[in-house]
């Protein structure tokens, strides 16, 4: 049960006075659903006002408070131009306010020959003063523009001040909490209590200490529930799963291990062989080998006489996965079988048949695998291919699937900055492949404007006549799948009028699984020489024989996702080059992304800098599901606070009697209040 003290900030938002139907509708939009949300609705910057007596050249660009008295309007014959309202000031200028819709409410706001008191920027238009849809009040009544006022993420019907208003309302409400923060940091940080953060939070906008202390409470909150998690894992018992090495002696290697496959295998094999559940995320740069890893992991549980599931974020990568696992395994008896949403009827029966009496010993899926229906026989190894696309609590979801909770590896081919491990991975122990195999070379990367992209086509068509394969990624043009969609099918039409039909392929999101799978299959068979896309392909796709990566609007994309889908060719003997096409309007940070991008080939370098650019919330691609992102802490907050957090939430488990102590009281506070539900869940069962 959420302690009673948060009940106040859990009510709804129609609960604050004078919210009702319409104004809840405006603050849901912005996602105000309860108190909570508006109280870290925090303000991003402040309004400067200057208050003077009459206008002057000095206040021109700022934004003023003048007392002007109306005096005539003017409106354009065609009643289309803007409405003006000429006003004199104590000086006797004349200010012009300007009106481009709703003269209506320009007439009776501005009553002529009657004093109001008007905010907002002058400018200077030729030998005119001029105000652009100012604010108006009438003295005496109603509040009048503050000198400062705080600027907060709107959208329209909102104005900063009734936000404000709401923030104010909603303090009232907050009750005062008991204080979490070990008091020796608290002293040295020199913060406030929780509450008096908040308050100076939203009156003085960007005031570091106070927003530094509101981003560690989500970080300290974020720490301590990845520690209650690690302790519940090392407390459970699993089944050890030592191996006896008969299956992965018979398999045929495509290389031999590189020294960083042979350390991280050791590592994950030393886990198995326990009774507490192997609970380690698998890093690797694209490309280093990790799948060759997590099929040793995956026979090592067969020959202990269980089973394992390899789950995928999409079913391109789990059909993949699928498809490579027949071909390896089947010759030395292994039985492997794919479920996906697009199993029906009597094959998907016939899977969850063979789950249950076990003739299936490996399964291949996406999300359909740890449905309720589906149910294991002895499930010993979860393996989850690209870690990000999957929340905490459905990786809890599929360990729930066993008697007995099973060894669990997860693995990304996004490196992930080790900051970000920290916070988003602490439950878990961490291996890195730092080694690429024989025969990789690295890929060439060349930025080149749009303006060339007809030489960027007659290139390709040279690269397609000598027998070349190549990827050919629209830009992201909204966050809408539809208009990528569309982008796509109308650089299809285009490349088709110029190789033909039938050398270039189309996928994107709005096709169906079917359809999708044959133009995978001709491009992968080399039938089609290139496949244009969105980013469906970012991940799963592996054509050795494409050697040519194009992405058109590249500086729309993040460097994470740039790297990955640069990691798309240089898989064979072939040299491979990443044409990124830029658009003219480049920005100071597209820029630095291209440039690092071209510079380097390192995955781990460059997700560090996709960190300092764009933030922990996107570093990933999606924000992990089912966990709460933070609202106020930064990507450099995350730097420089989570060791510091980590650090305390040690220190109360180890030294201040752990949840059950005067501290860890507070503690559990600090978790309902950020609603951490898999800690709230360890809380609840003891």
């Amino acid at each position: 049960m959420r302690p009673e003290i948060l009940n106040p900030l859990f009510t709804e938002v129609d609960a604050l006075k004078g919210v009702g139907p319409q104004l809840t509708k405006l603050l849901n939009r912005l996602g105000l659903t309860r108190l909570i949300d508006v109280l870290y609705h925090l303000p991003t910057g402040a309004i400067e006002r200057v208050r003077a007596p009459a206008a002057n050249a000095p206040l021109l660009g700022r934004t003023v408070i003048l007392e002007l008295t109306p005096f005539d309007t003017r409106q354009s014959r065609s009643g289309r131009g803007p409405f003006r309202v000429l006003a004199a000031d104590g000086d006797g200028n004349t200010i012009t306010l300007i009106y481009f819709n709703n003269p209506g409410w320009a007439k009776k706001t501005l009553p002529m020959g009657e004093l109001r008191i008007v905010s907002g920027k002058l400018d200077a238009y030729g030998d005119e003063w001029q105000i652009v849809h100012p604010e108006v009040a009438e003295p005496g009544k109603g509040p009048e523009p503050a000198l400062r006022e705080p600027i907060y993420p709107l959208t329209e019907g909102l104005t900063n001040r009734r936000i404000g208003e709401l923030a104010a309302a909603a303090l009232e409400r907050a009750p005062e909490l008991p204080e979490w923060i070990e008091p020796g940091l608290l002293a040295r940080q020199g913060w406030r209590d929780w509450r008096g953060a908040l308050a100076e939070a939203h009156r003085e906008p960007g005031a570091g200490p106070t927003r530094k202390r509101l981003a560690y409470d989500e970080i300290f909150a974020n720490q301590l529930t990845m520690m209650l998690l690690r302790q519940a894992s090392r407390r459970k018992r699993g089944v050890p799963l030592a191996g006896t090495g008969e299956l992965s002696g018979r398999l045929d290697l495509p290389y031999e291990l590189t020294g960083a496959q042979r350390r991280v295998f050791e590592e994950i094999r030393g886990d198995m062989a326990q009774a507490a559940p192997m609970l380690r995320l698998l890093q690797g740069d694209v490309g280093s080998g990790k799948t060759l890893v997590a099929l040793l992991a995956m026979l090592l549980a067969v020959e202990s006489g269980a089973q394992a599931a390899l789950l995928a974020p999409t079913e391109i990568l789990a059909r993949q996965h699928h498809a490579t696992l027949l071909m390896q395994l089947d010759s030395i008896g292994v039985r492997v079988a794919i479920l996906t949403g697009r199993e029906k009827g009597r094959p998907r029966e016939s899977v969850l048949m063979g789950l249950t009496d076990g003739s299936i010993d490996i399964l291949v899926g996406t999300h359909a695998i740890f449905q309720e229906k589906v149910a294991y026989r002895n499930l010993g190894l979860a393996v989850i291919d690209e870690q990000h696309r999957f929340g905490v609590s459905q990786r809890l979801l599929l360990s729930a699937k066993a008697e007995r909770p099973p060894h669990l590896l997860v693995m990304t081919a996004t490196p992930i900055p080790r900051t970000l491990t920290l916070t988003q991975y602490g439950e878990m122990d961490v291996s890195r492949i730092d080694e690429m195999p024989p025969g990789r070379s690295p890929v060439e990367t060349r930025v080149i404007s749009e303006e060339r992209l007809p030489e960027v086509v007659d290139a390709l068509g040279r690269h397609v006549a000598a027998g070349g394969q190549a990827y050919w990624v629209c830009p992201l043009v909204e966050e809408s799948e539809k208009s990528d969609a569309a982008a796509a099918e109308e650089r299809a039409r285009v490349l088709r009028l110029r190789l033909g039909e039938d050398k270039v392929g189309l996928v994107h999101g709005r096709m169906k699984g079917p359809e999708k799978d044959v133009v995978m299959a001709r491009f992968a068979a080399g039938e089609v020489a290139v496949l244009v896309a969105t980013t469906v392909i970012e991940v799963g796709v592996d054509v050795p024989n494409s050697t040519l990566m194009i992405v058109e609007g590249a500086e729309r994309f993040g460097l994470a996702q740039l790297h990955q889908l640069r990691g798309r060719v240089g898989r064979g003997e072939g040299k491979s080059t990443c044409l990124l096409i830029r658009g003219a309007n480049l920005t100071d940070v597209g820029r630095a992304r291209l440039a690092l991008m071209r510079e380097t080939n390192d995955g781990f370098r460059i997700a560090e800098e996709d960190l300092r650019l764009r933030g922990p919330g996107e570093i990933l691609g999606t924000r992990q599901s089912g966990e709460a992102g933070f609202r106020v802490a930064t990507a450099e907050d995350v730097a420089e606070l989570a060791p510091v957090a980590t650090s305390d939430a040690q220190l109360l488990l180890d030294r201040d009697g752990g949840l059950a102590g005067e501290r860890g009281q507070a503690a559990r506070t600090c978790l309902y209040l950020f609603e951490r539900d898999q800690a709230v869940g360890l809380i609840r069962s003891g």
